[in-house]
């Protein structure tokens, strides 16, 4: 791998903790060393940060919210 590739996973933790865990991408970039942004569309989806991971995410939290305050309506109502 390039010294230059090298250098900008070192500065950039979570790409490099990313390419421990997928050691294909050592190999995609000793082949093609421009491919950095490939790889970081891949390891967004890897650790789902995508807009529409955060999306879902905020969403079940929102019905996890509204799923607990209406059991506790209804407990209120019961008491």
């Amino acid at each position: 791998m390039r010294k230059d590739v090298q250098e900008y996973l070192g500065s950039q933790k979570e790409l490099k903790q990313f390419i421990r865990e997928q050691p294909i991408w050592y190999r995609k970039l000793g082949r093609n060393p421009y491919d950095l942004q490939s790889l970081e569309i891949a390891s967004l989806h890897y650790y789902k940060k995508t807009i529409p991971d955060q999306v879902e995410k905020f969403s079940n939290n929102v019905q996890m919210a509204s799923m607990m305050f209406h059991m506790f309506q209804s407990m209120k109502n019961q008491g």
